[in-house]
């Protein structure tokens, strides 16, 4: 592109930063209550917190990642999709309703309601900061993979000054605006990339003549691998440890979902335990409509502009999307090129903004309201206010903010559908675990639920510090290096269990024995939602 193109690109981008800093700057002015800022006064009907739930999780691993997958992997990356939706079918079961009806701002009020508050808070808050921050990251590094194709250079100055720029934005959001700016960007956000998806679904399909199996075949050509690009094991069946990487990265996609923060927040937004379960129902048929709207977009990346261009832009896949637009609009040339192109990548900009403010959100949430206010303080301590909550919270969003701008520039060479795996894999040892014991186990103790959390949360971090994701081969964040001996590069076959076997341990070996009256309580009021918040 020249640079009247780049331009018309880069002037799209700032009218999407220009509408979410004004919807900021609105919401910002409406209350300053600890209710307001994290749950948006729980306001929102199921449609809109359906919207928000799905602008949520359609991240950029998704619109970038998964995409981008499927475009160099095929069947392997539309497996890796499948995951992403199957998830919510155990939202949906498990968690919607009784997360709402027992919780008040974050996970560990639900656990708080029946354990010792100081170690439980202290557990669970550190675990979702840690979660997030990882999501942060691969959200991050999307960013700095767009921007660089957008400004048509591949050095590391751009990725590093979009990193930076994202950072400073999210900041901005959550400090300024709180639940109710967050979950407004999340709703135009949703729109925007169902839309988008739509439109450059029925261009793929329209060149296709509507003839799928045409596009399959044309996009195993494309990709260089032909007929092995439409079967299992381009990417993860070429021995015994890749196949259990992959089911390792399903059962972490699968299980982690219920687990993070930022999602089980979101049900804190709506009114009643009746809306959250309907606006899980609105977030699944928006969700999978997109996924089925990615395959396509995943398999015509492959066909219209080839694997090998789309591994050129960026090793990891992440620009597939946007190159995709391009070729569709008539090419780099063409106006209808740059046009599509500049669309696309603003509402994957535009995604990338929504999705940093809702999990700096969380993890701002999870240090003020449980690390600092609760956590640690001692009894017989004064009590922190709400107004000195909501402060820490904002400073706490400046801190996250910039610890996740240093964590993505040396993550840049990943794909972001994978970093987000990680994250998915430690909420699913970490939180799921805990909560589930917590709900559904009568005889859950205090210490079941912290060595549920550590047992989870440590194996995990421990394990993809010393995988070949950090040292030990080309794409790592180490390249030089090499200290793993883990083989797998998702940690969650191995550390899921070891959360629900460190719950299981800490509990019946625990002095202390759970109450039951605090069971009971905890009971009627997930079951109910008799004083509820």
């Amino acid at each position: 592109m020249n640079s009247s193109q780049h331009g018309l690109a880069v002037a799209l981008f700032a009218v999407i930063v220009l509408v979410t800093l004004g919807i900021t700057l609105w919401a910002g002015r409406r209350g300053q209550a600890a209710e307001e800022f994290y749950t948006g006064g729980r306001e929102f009907s199921p449609l809109q917190n359906g919207f928000a739930l799905s602008g949520d999780y359609l991240s950029a691993a998704s619109f970038l990642g998964v995409t981008g997958l499927i475009a160099l992997y095929g069947y392997d990356g539309v497996l890796y999709s499948i995951g992403f939706l199957v998830a919510w079918l155990a939202v949906l079961m498990l968690v919607a309703e009784l997360v709402r009806n027992a919780g008040r701002y974050t996970l560990a009020d639900v656990l708080a309601l029946r354990m010792r508050q100081r170690p439980v808070r202290a557990a669970v808050g550190s675990a979702s900061v840690v979660v997030t921050l990882l999501y942060l990251v691969a959200q991050m590094v999307g960013a700095g993979s767009l921007v660089a194709l957008l400004l048509g250079t591949g050095n590391g100055s751009a990725k590093t000054w979009a990193i930076v720029g994202v950072g400073a934005l999210m900041i901005v959001y959550v400090t300024v605006g709180g639940m109710k700016a967050t979950t407004w960007i999340q709703i135009i956000k949703a729109v925007l990339l169902v839309a988008g998806s739509l439109l450059l679904t029925a261009l793929v399909l329209i060149r296709f003549h509507g003839d799928l199996a045409e596009l399959m075949r044309a996009a195993a050509r494309g990709s260089g691998a032909g007929e092995a690009f439409l079967q299992p094991g381009l990417k993860y069946g070429t021995g015994a440890a890749s196949r259990l990487d992959f089911f390792s990265l399903g059962l972490a996609l699968v299980l982690g979902t219920a687990g993070l923060p930022h999602i089980l927040s979101r049900f804190y937004t709506v009114p009643t335990a009746r809306a959250a379960r309907r606006s899980t129902m609105w977030a699944i048929g928006l969700i999978g409509g997109f996924y089925l709207m990615a395959i396509v977009l995943g398999l015509g990346a492959a066909a219209l502009v080839g694997s090998a261009a789309v591994r050129a832009a960026n090793p990891a896949g992440n620009t597939a999307v946007p190159l995709l637009a391009q070729v569709l609009g008539g090419g780099a040339a063409s106006t209808g090129g740059v046009l599509l192109f500049a669309l696309i990548s603003a509402i994957a900009f535009a995604t990338i903004l929504a999705v940093v403010a809702g999990l700096t959100l969380a993890s701002s949430a999870a240090f003020a309201h449980d690390l600092f206010a609760r956590a640690w303080r001692r009894e017989n301590e004064r009590q922190v206010t709400e107004r000195q909550e909501v402060v820490v919270a904002r400073i706490a969003a400046v801190v996250i903010g910039a610890l996740a701008i240093v964590l993505s520039l040396f993550a840049q060479r990943l794909n972001v559908a994978f970093l987000v795996g990680l994250a998915f894999a430690v909420a699913a040892s970490a939180n799921l675990p805990t909560l589930l014991y917590s709900l559904f186990w009568r005889r859950f103790t205090t210490r079941g639920a912290v060595w549920s959390v550590y047992g989870g949360l440590v194996p995990a971090v421990l394990l993809v510090l010393f995988s070949p994701v950090v040292s030990g081969s080309p794409t790592a964040v180490f390249p030089a290096l090499d200290f793993h001996w883990f083989p797998l590069e998702n940690p969650g076959l191995v550390s899921i269990p070891l959360g629900f076997l460190a719950g299981w341990l800490g509990t019946v070996t625990s002095r202390e024995p759970a109450d039951p009256d605090k069971y009971a309580e905890l009971e009627v009021r997930a079951l109910t939602g008799a004083g509820a918040a």
